[in-house]
């Protein structure tokens, strides 16, 4: 076989697999933060509020897409439970972008889509702000935006 057909063939083989290798998920240190989002849809769906109580901090606070503020555990909790009993369907959080302030604080960025009991689809934005406390990763702050023209 001639020496630059076989290059090619190299080539054609190698950086496919090559670029596949560069995109297979969350990095080592961002994986933690995947599964506190996942933790966080998670305790929203099944309103556990012990699960809440692991994952949240005792300072958080949220800003909700109808522009309530709901400051520390309690009052975020309750307004949690209440929006989910209001509000209810299947709740899809899905990472964007995860940006790391410091080793102890990051900012991650969600789609978050809701869909609702008549099968249509509400569909947000979320940030969280997330500190690293106590040995693990915590929610301190939550920002849900529904974007201008509800899409």
């Amino acid at each position: 076989m001639d020496k630059k057909l076989m290059l090619f063939f190299c080539a054609t083989l190698f950086i496919p697999w090559a670029c596949a290798q560069q995109t297979t998920g969350p990095s080592p240190k961002e994986k933690p933060l995947y599964t506190l989002i996942d933790q966080y849809a998670q305790a929203r769906e099944t309103k556990d509020t012990v699960l809440l109580k692991q994952i949240l901090t005792d300072n958080i606070d949220q800003l909700v897409s109808t522009g309530e503020w709901r400051r520390g555990f309690e009052t975020a909790k309750q307004g949690m439970l209440r929006s989910s009993s209001a509000n209810p369907g299947s709740r899809t959080l899905t990472v964007d972008q995860i940006r790391f302030l410091s080793q102890k604080t990051a900012v991650v960025d969600t789609r978050y889509e809701i869909e609702n009991a008549d099968g249509s689809l509400r569909k947000m934005w979320s940030t969280f702000i997330v500190v690293y406390e106590g040995k693990r990763w915590k929610i301190s702050a939550i920002r849900n935006m529904l974007p201008a023209g509800g899409s």
